[in-house]
């Protein structure tokens, strides 16, 4: 969806305009569910937790800043519900949260390291965010989150791309500080984990 178009129809929408509100749903609906796809690989939870995540951008949608993007705010959201479900209903079964199975020879003990191995590289990169400055937050979510390359969120932000490998040098920083700092997370550094907050091959300038 075009920049200028979507901040039309979000300013519409804003207005009660019902119109442009479903045009904001159905423009993100199809990328939503294939995102949520690869991270539940479940077609009921992916729809679940999408279904929940527009509810939230509509409950919410008078507080959204237009500087960002509004697939960014929308993915952010999923991610969120996705890790509160991961959350709530611990030990999750090995196929919802690793997404393999145990090798052969592998026991419960095995298993049970792996998953709380996931969950605590989920709390580490949570904790990691939310040191992040609302631009750095923006472009680590379209690069992990949404698996842009760097000179896609480049063009979709207008900005340089040597912009963008700074933005992630210096995210990937801060994250491994916070979570050095936070003291729970330290059999996982953020950039050892999944994902890590770099540059994928190349050197931020």
């Amino acid at each position: 969806m075009e920049r200028a178009h979507e901040l039309e129809l979000i300013q519409r929408a804003k207005r009660g305009d019902a119109e442009a509100l479903g045009a904001l749903v159905d423009g993100h609906r199809e990328s939503l569910h294939h995102f949520l796809l690869r991270l539940t690989r479940r077609e009921d939870l992916a729809e679940d937790i999408g279904q929940e995540a527009f509810v939230r951008v509509l409950r919410n949608l008078d507080r959204f800043d237009e500087r960002f993007r509004f697939s960014t705010w929308i993915f952010t959201i999923a991610r969120r519900l996705w890790i509160n479900h991961i959350q709530k209903f611990r030990p999750v079964p090995d196929s919802d949260v690793v997404g393999s199975r145990p090798s052969e020879g592998e026991g419960p003990a095995a298993a049970a390291e792996t998953v709380e191995h996931r969950e605590q590289v989920i709390g580490a990169v949570r904790v990691g965010l939310e040191a992040l400055n609302p631009r750095q937050r923006e472009i680590v979510e379209l690069f992990h989150g949404r698996e842009l390359s760097i000179q896609e969120i480049a063009i979709r932000l207008e900005l340089p791309v040597g912009t963008i490998k700074s933005h992630l040098f210096r995210a990937r920083r801060r994250m491994n500080a916070a979570v050095a700092e936070d003291g729970r997370f330290t059999r996982v550094l953020v950039a050892a984990g999944e994902p890590a907050i770099a540059v994928r091959g190349e050197a931020a300038s």
